[in-house]
């Protein structure tokens, strides 16, 4: 199978851990160490560069951060995610490219999240392109960071990490 086909499917199903819910699918998915990281943007052209010292909408540094953020889900402790939506991922437009080392893989692809709010009985649809860089040297394909750029940064509700 090509690389191309592999990424499509590797996203695919990431896209289906989220939108079943099934948390710990989806962070088997990511390495130990890796990031994910949803900047803010700084003017209309314009996004952050430096998740330290600039307004992130998301940004997790390892693992263990996405864990305890699934925790928080699974434990109804997140304002943002009490009730859980509904969603409804998409990627498309996938590249598999040539990575900064053996062992890796640049992903691009646009992607769209369709999320139903329960208690407001409203949709809103998210839309944006995702940047991987992803360990394909072990048996499994595993995020080493996720980039995700939110193009409707107008966010009309709460967000979660699952919403995008």
């Amino acid at each position: 199978m090509s690389d191309t086909l592999k990424a499509i499917e590797f996203l695919a199903e990431e896209s289906l851990a989220l939108d079943m819910r099934r948390w710990d699918d989806w962070l088997a998915l990511y390495a130990v160490d890796a990031v994910f990281w949803m900047p803010s943007w700084k003017n209309e052209n314009e996004q952050v560069g430096d998740p330290a010292g600039e307004m992130s909408l998301f940004y997790y540094e390892s693992r263990a951060a996405l864990e305890d953020r699934v925790w928080r889900v699974r434990q109804q402790r997140s304002a943002a995610s009490n009730p859980l939506f509904r969603t409804a991922h998409s990627a498309s437009n996938v590249l598999a490219l040539p990575g900064a080392s053996a062992g890796q893989r640049e992903l691009r692809a646009a992607w769209t999240c369709h999320v139903f709010h329960p208690k407001r009985n409203t949709s809103s649809v998210f839309f944006g392109r995702y940047e991987y860089t992803v360990d394909t040297a072990g048996p499994r394909w595993q995020v080493k960071r996720k980039k995700i750029i939110l193009m409707n940064d107008y966010i009309p509700n709460l967000m979660d990490f699952y919403c995008c």
